[in-house]
């Protein structure tokens, strides 16, 4: 079994690159919306998980929250952009709406050493400290750290642009690494699920259909399957998986 990271979606429109940079990172991911069960967080067996951006407002009481059990398994959480706003409100700290709204490049200084961000810079300053060349969309932000969290990262329209509680493993960082516009992006999520989370990286997109084969054919044993195939994407690619692993033990009904 290969280890797993769970991405909560709070509707950002890049949250897919999330799952692609993990992947590229040969870590198996899957994401599901942020409004699922204590009980579905508990079971799935999570070596770590990451909280995507959002257009919400973390302060508006309608807004979606992680899931309570997030920061009760044990295992390593990343926030990114709304999902670090979320994991600052919902742990004690405090969003505020931001005077000005960042969109696009921006210099991000790394404060202290943190296992995320250790040896990860883009250039360095006259005074010595290490920037990050990254990519902000936000106009909210966090004003007040959680207990326990330290400054990780900061600009000078956003102070706190990343914290980190490295007791319980929750990084949180205000800029987005999952876009190519972060020079380190890739990097940083890569050492956030093989260094911080534990990860081995030994999961390969192009091994899928052979392990969903073996699932199958372990699964179904020596019973018949029925399939309602409508020639959509899901129920045919489904169709083609289940067919491969079975054969004539399977009979499609067209619906």
């Amino acid at each position: 079994m290969h280890h797993k990271i769970l991405i909560l979606d709070f509707g950002s429109q890049v949250t897919q690159l999330i799952a692609r940079r993990v992947r590229e990172a040969h870590v198996y991911c899957e994401i599901h919306p942020a409004d699922v069960s204590d009980d579905f967080v508990r079971g799935f067996g999570a070596q770590g998980v990451i909280l995507s951006g959002s257009h919400m407002s973390a302060y508006e009481e309608e807004t979606d929250r992680a899931p309570q059990a997030v920061f009760e398994l044990g295992v390593p959480v990343l926030g990114i952009c709304y999902g670090m706003q979320t994991m600052a409100q919902q742990l004690g700290g405090r969003v505020e709406a931001g005077t000005v709204r960042e969109f696009g490049y921006a210099e991000v200084r790394a404060r202290g050493h943190t296992k995320l961000l250790d040896g990860i810079e883009d250039f360095r300053t006259e005074q010595g400290h290490g920037m990050l060349k990254v990519w902000m969309s936000h106009g909210d932000k966090v004003t007040e750290l959680p207990p326990g969290f330290k400054l990780m990262a900061s600009t000078d329209s956003c102070p706190i642009a990343g914290m980190a509680d490295e007791a319980r493993r929750f990084y949180g960082v205000q800029f987005h690494p999952e876009v190519t516009h972060t020079a380190r992006g890739a990097d940083i999520l890569r050492k956030f699920v093989i260094d911080v989370c534990g990860c081995a990286a030994d999961w390969i997109m192009g091994d899928y259909i052979e392990e969903a084969v073996a699932r199958i054919r372990e699964q179904v044993g020596d019973e018949e399957v029925i399939l309602g195939l409508s020639g959509g994407v899901d129920s045919s690619v489904a169709a083609a998986l289940i067919h491969r692993a079975i054969g004539d033990q399977l009979t499609c009904v067209f619906v």
